[in-house]
């Protein structure tokens, strides 16, 4: 896919319509099966080479409600790591923003549940683990080249 060729209709409410329900059914299925299915992410470079989905339980900044989003995610010793790219849109994800407001939240990985703390990462960090996120996920780099923003990158550490 060409980065310079950002879909129009990227930033629509429909896609936002469409992220938001996909999310909720990925959720569902991953806990109904113990992380059996909808462990791997296969859309995008995720079809040549899947990489691996987690769900990350976040709090709302604003209603205090919890909420589930699944995320890919990488390791880096003991440190998951995420990134908030939204596919490129131009603005940040709501978890993300929920993050920033509540840091200490909770992921799962298959049956596994953990508690963690966000931390989004550095410039320097990031320019560390950006090529490795981009070798698990390649959509990264086009991502980047779409956003209107930097793309954070998060790191969940054991807390």
């Amino acid at each position: 896919m060409d980065p310079s060729k950002k879909p129009a209709q990227l930033n629509s409410p429909f896609v936002t319509t469409v992220m938001k329900y996909a999310g909720k059914a990925h959720v569902w299925v991953y806990r109904r099966s113990g992380g059996k299915i909808g462990k791997t992410w296969r859309v995008g470079a995720g079809f040549k080479k899947p990489v691996p989905t987690l769900l990350l339980e976040h709090t709302g900044r604003k209603s205090g409600k919890k909420f589930v989003s699944p995320l890919v995610y990488i390791t880096d010793g003991d440190d998951v790591i995420v990134v908030a790219s939204q596919g490129g849109r131009d603005t940040d994800p709501q978890w993300y923003r929920n993050l920033v407001a509540n840091p200490d939240v909770h992921i799962e990985i298959g049956t596994q549940r953990k508690p963690v703390r966000a931390v989004t990462a550095s410039a320097e960090e990031k320019a560390r683990l950006w090529p490795k996120l981009v070798d698990a996920y390649a959509d990264f780099d086009t991502y980047q080249s779409w956003a209107d923003r930097e793309i954070p990158v998060v790191v969940l550490q054991p807390r």
